[in-house]
């Protein structure tokens, strides 16, 4: 059985403090509310006008709930109502709530990517929290880019926080098959371009494929991040797979309403729990959980705005000791995150690689993550493996170099075929995602299933925001033969759902003139995960020729965000962050007199 003391709504009631509480003098939102000026005067008659008494909130920890609802979100359509959850929570505990909407970040309909708009939302979360008479924070997010942006604003400001994960939707059904959002997206429209079904099915498809509120239920970005969330240990226990219309996320909002306000009290900032320790232990997990490769970005980035140096490397020396044990797609064979939570969840999945992790650690609702994973069980051997049984014996995710990637590359090469992890074929190369789509088809391309399909141009600036782009379609005509998997490589991302021989991520990317500008269709390329490698055969001499002859394509943007964006990005190794964001330095509370 589940520990009851661990559940999500009993877990602050567990927790051991180790500081003393606060005066309510010493909270943050005394500045606005609290001193004898004619600022703090104006403040409390503006709180009147706002409908509270002054019992309601003078003297009480004040709590932003920062909600990226939005009508246009299927994943976070549900938070408007999981943010009364969380407020009661927070009166409960005697604090005063303040809901905030911030952008939304749709990864179904932002374009060109909601990556583009990452570092936005980070920086309004950022500047919000900085800017208002803030004392804690609860943050509402889950579909792929919000739960890093939310957490990368909040780390540098540095207050209390919980983060609230939007949870999964229900698992899809078609006729007699249960569905995994994004994964069997992918499967099945390739079914329909080989002739296998027709616009019949796909018409039935549309309707069951995404049935619910909550963000994708498969081992994507969305449910790999939010779970390296847990790990980091920023959310309640057991937080990160429930499932979005299950009453226990109600009621795991609440608790976290709840756990926000004492977590002011006694003054354990962000900062106590975002350690390299647990930052390691987020990368294990996420390397455990054969999650998204996304997820290589967006925790290089959280890191960096935690004052954590966290690389690629890390990524490489932890998968080589780590075991993939969750069996969820797409990564694993058959389960879902609904057969995960109920599996076990998270706790049950770390109660297996405690050797592997830092148990001394703190977490939002408790002192040490060892206390917080007592009594963690797991409930089905099938969904999370055990260490004897592993769905692969090394993390999921395996880092490449060579002279197309000096500086880096990804493959999650669970989800590829076995024999593409040591390939060479011909390249054929597309020099941007359009002109792919439009000539994939093309017969005089000449492509065969021993191809390299290339990418390039859709790298952080080229995408322009690297975009999804890097599961790159296979030929029609190879699909009616079968072929269901190629070697493919590009400077962009894919998203979490999808599989098959990817190599992304590729750095330096070849809009700023990176090696991945150099190749030419015909050019042979060697990919071999096991030695981690990844290589253009063709000598040094003629690479220099072609660099000679390179010329640097047209800026994508002249003016607004888009030239901030271009003007500010860093490389996919060091985590798509702006960099006036991600160096050091201090930036003071506003004068509230």
């Amino acid at each position: 059985m589940t520990n009851p003391e661990k559940s999500p709504e009993n877990s602050t009631e567990k927790s051991a403090e180790k500081s003393a509480e606060r005066r309510p003098e010493e909270y943050r939102s005394h500045q606005w509310y609290g001193t004898d000026g004619l600022r703090s005067f104006s403040h409390r008659a503006r709180t009147r006008q706002l409908g509270y008494l002054p019992e309601e909130h003078l003297g009480k920890p004040v709590i932003a709930i920062l909600n990226t609802w939005s009508d246009i979100n299927p994943c976070h359509v549900h938070l408007r109502d999981r943010a009364q959850a969380v407020k009661r929570g927070v009166w409960q505990a005697g604090g005063y709530p303040l809901e905030f909407p911030v952008s939304t970040l749709s990864e179904t309909f932002q374009k060109p990517t909601p990556m583009l708009y990452r570092n936005m939302l980070a920086m309004e979360t950022e500047e919000l929290l900085r800017s208002y008479p803030v004392d804690g924070a609860v943050l509402m997010g889950g579909c792929d880019k919000s739960t890093p942006a939310l957490l990368m604003g909040a780390a540098s400001v540095d207050l209390p926080t919980v983060f609230v994960p939007a949870g999964p939707m229900l698992p899809g059904h078609w006729r007699n098959e249960v569905l995994g959002s994004g994964t069997d997206m992918w499967k099945y429209w390739d079914d329909k371009r080989a002739g296998l079904i027709g616009d019949c099915e796909m018409q039935e498809l549309e309707s069951g494929l995404a049935r619910s509120p909550g963000h994708c239920m498969t081992m994507g970005t969305a449910s790999t991040l939010t779970a390296a969330a847990e790990a980091l240990g920023v959310t309640v226990p057991g937080a990160s797979s429930i499932p979005a219309v299950d009453s226990g996320h109600d009621r795991m909002a609440a608790a976290s309403g709840l756990r926000i306000v004492e977590l002011v009290r006694r003054d354990r900032k962000l900062s106590e729990i975002l350690t390299a320790e647990a930052f390691e232990d987020a990368v294990t997990t996420v390397l455990g959980l054969g999650g998204s490769t996304n997820a290589v970005i967006h925790l290089i980035a959280m890191a960096g705005r935690a004052g954590v140096p966290l690389t690629l490397d890390d990524f490489d020396r932890i998968a080589r000791t780590v075991p993939v044990l969750a069996n969820v797609r797409p990564g694993g064979q058959t389960y879902l995150m609904e057969d995960f939570h109920f599996a076990g969840g998270l706790p049950g999945f770390l109660s297996r690689i405690t050797d592997l992790l830092h148990l001394d650690r703190p977490t939002v609702s408790y002192d040490t993550m060892r206390e917080q994973l007592d009594g963690a069980l797991v409930h089905n051997d099938a969904v999370i493996r055990t260490r004897e049984n592993p769905v692969a014996k090394e993390g999921g995710v395996a880092v490449l170099r060579g002279n197309i990637c000096p500086d880096g590359a990804v493959i999650k090469h669970i989800a590829a075929e076995p024999h593409l992890l040591r390939h060479t074929g011909p390249a054929v190369v597309f020099d941007d995602y359009r002109t792919m789509q439009r000539t994939i088809n093309d017969p005089s391309l000449g492509i065969t299933a021993d191809s390299v399909l290339v990418l390039r141009n859709s790298g952080p600036k080229g995408g322009p925001g690297m975009p999804e782009y890097g599961m790159l379609p296979i030929p029609d005509h190879l699909l009616k033969q079968g072929v269901r998997d190629m070697v493919r490589i590009s400077d962009a991302r894919m998203s979490g759902t999808s599989y098959g021989a990817c190599v992304l991520h590729i750095a330096p990317e070849s809009y700023i003139g990176g090696p991945l500008a150099l190749v030419r269709t015909g050019d042979s390329i060697t990919l071999d995960v096991e030695a981690r490698t990844l290589h253009l055969d063709v000598d040094d001499e003629e690479l220099q020729r072609r660099r000679a002859a390179w010329t640097p394509p047209p800026e994508r943007y002249e003016r607004g965000y888009g030239a901030l964006y271009n003007e500010q990005i860093t490389q996919a190794d060091t985590g798509c962050d702006f960099a006036f964001l991600a160096r050091p330095g201090t930036v003071p509370d506003p004068y509230a007199g």
